[in-house]
């Protein structure tokens, strides 16, 4: 069976990482323009200011898309390039930026898949208590409201939230991403449950707006546990591992069920409810309405997993790892089975078509005398990892499509310019751009899968 003709092969990017031009055409303050601009931060004082410069050079990017078989492009929107304040007054530079964006890569013959918010917060809104007001539901859905308006005539697909597991986790539990801070479960749960209503409110305001029908999903992630072999107490043993809550603590956020179960079943699940009690906000009937709302796609971002085995008391636990097993340049354990399982289990559960939107790896790239950036670790990760996926289709999984991150190298969060993900090298004094030995493989592979 494998992958159909219809499977969509894309590559993906994120505003902050890429775009650049922080201060200009009357872009807002983001959460994480304030974080990059205060030292010790960021590795090695990085900011996105410049970035990939793709805010001036988009047109250049999207024409190496095409050149490089890329049929679909995940990106996100500034928020505050839309709405410098996050509400109120429009910027019509940047409704023209995206605008732009999306005809180039029309006119290229690529599909776009908007995503909403990844991460870039505007700091107007943050001021007022950010995702802890309950009103940041409402400002919200107006802004993908807008969004719909302004963009839906050309792009079809819209994604509302991607990885609020590390926005809210990392940003305001470790404290590591921005705004940075370290606030109480309590706010925690309270942060959750709004960005769950939030993308309830923002599916309703993207149907009612949009002007012609589109598909709408979202994108958590998740470390994706697999069974250490294929016996059926394994399996079982790997899927309750996935889908079960955990204690407080950091793993708390890279929880599949509490950040899922909602949107997709209308519930959070009982285990959550009852380990979390003493931290939850009120949760009411109505709100379950708001956060179940239909969507045409479920994504998930997976870059790893843990194996599992059966405990033979109906419970799970974790194989060791080998000794000296692989690991990427950010210290990802390389597991390929993760994105067979992963999306099997998701599938299973949910019922609902699968993306995954985000899968790659960071590698030590550099240009070699050759002039060439020759990257064979990313290729035999990527080669295993589709290996894998192609697995879960044949296990009976409904996958729609891939998402390889990332297009080019970018900024890297709290990292800086320190890790490199993309399948094309950005030099970063120069803008220079040199598609990779990676780059040239999936384009072959997107030619064989067609």
């Amino acid at each position: 069976m494998g992958f159909d003709k219809n499977f969509i092969w894309g590559s993906a990017t994120a505003s902050y990482q890429i775009e650049g031009a922080w201060n200009e055409d009357g872009r807002g303050l983001s959460v994480w323009d304030v974080f990059c601009h205060e030292k010790g931060n960021v590795e090695e004082g990085h900011t996105g200011d410049v970035a990939c410069d793709h805010y001036h050079r988009f047109r250049e990017d999207v024409r190496l898309m095409k050149e490089l078989g890329i049929r679909a492009y995940r990106f996100s929107i500034s928020w505050t390039r839309i709405f410098p304040n996050g509400v109120g007054e429009i910027n019509e530079a940047g409704v023209r930026f995206y605008s732009e964006l999306l005809d180039a890569l029309l006119e290229n013959g690529i599909e776009p898949y908007i995503t909403l918010f990844h991460w870039d917060y505007p700091y107007a809104l943050h001021c007022k208590g950010g995702w802890l007001n309950d009103d940041s539901v409402r400002w919200f859905a107006d802004y993908a409201a807008k969004i719909a308006e302004l963009y839906s005539d050309r792009c079809k697909n819209f994604i509302t939230f991607n990885e609020p597991q590390c926005f809210i986790g990392t940003g305001y539990l470790s404290g590591a991403h921005a705004p940075g801070l370290r606030v109480s479960y309590r706010d925690i749960f309270r942060m959750c449950h709004n960005v769950l209503k939030a993308h309830g409110a923002a599916v309703i305001a993207l149907r009612a707006n949009a002007k012609q029908p589109i598909s709408v999903g979202y994108a958590p992630t998740c470390t994706a546990d697999y069974p250490l072999t294929d016996a059926p107490e394994d399996i079982a043993a790997a899927k309750k591992c996935l889908f079960a809550c955990p204690p407080l603590g950091r793993g708390l956020m890279r929880n599949v069920s509490w950040w899922s179960d909602p949107v997709m079943l209308g519930s959070y699940p009982a285990d959550g409810l009852a380990l979390y009690k003493d931290y939850l906000p009120e949760i009411t009937e109505e709100d379950m309405r708001l956060i179940h709302q239909p969507i045409d796609f479920y994504a998930q971002n997976i870059y790893n997993g843990r194996a599992v085995v059966s405990d033979g008391k109906g419970g799970f636990a974790f194989a060791p790892r080998s000794v000296g097993a692989a690991k990427t340049a950010i210290q990802w354990s390389v597991t390929p089975e993760c994105l067979r399982w992963g999306p099997r289990f998701l599938y299973e559960r949910y019922g609902c078509p699968v993306f995954i939107t985000e899968n790659g790896m960071s590698a030590h790239d550099s240009v070699s005398l050759d002039g060439r950036v020759h990257d064979p670790n990313r290729i035999d990760f990527l080669h295993r990892y589709l290996l894998e996926l192609e697995k879960a289709i044949d296990d009976g999984a409904d996958i729609r499509g891939y998402f390889l991150w990332s297009f080019m190298d970018n900024f890297e969060w709290a990292k800086g310019y320190t890790d490199r993900f993309g399948i094309v090298y950005v030099d970063y004094e120069t803008q220079e751009r040199i598609p990779k030995d990676s780059a040239y493989w999936y384009r072959d592979w997107i030619r064989a899968h067609e």
